[in-house]
């Protein structure tokens, strides 16, 4: 093969490899990308949360906690006393609750994306999930209780998602 094949070879390799990370990027839901990837996967998911969450991800956490039949979802102030965080979180949650109990997960794949792990299952086993909501003397909490293996499961990648994507502004129950 003559030089101009090899360059042309060359070039079409660089423009598949361009389009297959492009492709993996675009179809990758929340899990995490290495790097800058995920960096700007994070800023992307704050902005958009911004248009469906009230309260302010600087001043408040969430934490996921995975149990043997569903989770836990706090999301509580940093700074203790901040009543007007908390009545924003309050609100929202209460909202969420009463969504995730009829399938609306709309919110989330907002945020997160339509192809966000977990979200069709949860859409689809809605009814076979409780949700319960809780005031925290910090924030609230979302209990989230099922008997179906599949559905822990969808609601555990469903929250590893959420810590993948909310870096800094979220942590893990482990």
């Amino acid at each position: 093969m003559n030089s101009k094949g090899r360059a042309l070879l060359a070039g079409v390799g660089v423009v598949v490899a361009g389009a297959v990370t492009a492709v993996a990027l675009l179809t990758s839901g929340s899990r995490q990308d290495p790097g800058e990837g995920q960096a700007e996967r994070r800023k992307l998911v704050a902005e958009r949360g911004k248009t469906v969450m009230p309260f302010d991800l600087e001043q408040t956490t969430h934490r996921f906690i995975p149990t043997t039949r569903g989770g836990t979802q706090h999301v509580v102030v940093d700074q203790r006393g901040d009543t007007e965080q908390i009545a924003l979180i309050r609100t929202h949650l209460r909202k969420e609750a009463g969504a995730f109990s009829r399938g609306d997960f709309a919110d989330p794949a907002r945020i997160h994306g339509a192809g966000m792990p977990g979200l069709a299952e949860l859409r689809e086993g809605y009814d076979r999930i409780e949700v319960h909501y809780d005031d925290r003397a910090n924030g609230a909490t979302l209990t989230y209780t099922t008997e179906d293996s599949a559905l822990v499961d969808a609601l555990h990648d469903w929250f590893e998602a959420q810590l993948g994507d909310h870096g800094a502004h979220a942590e893990s129950g482990h």
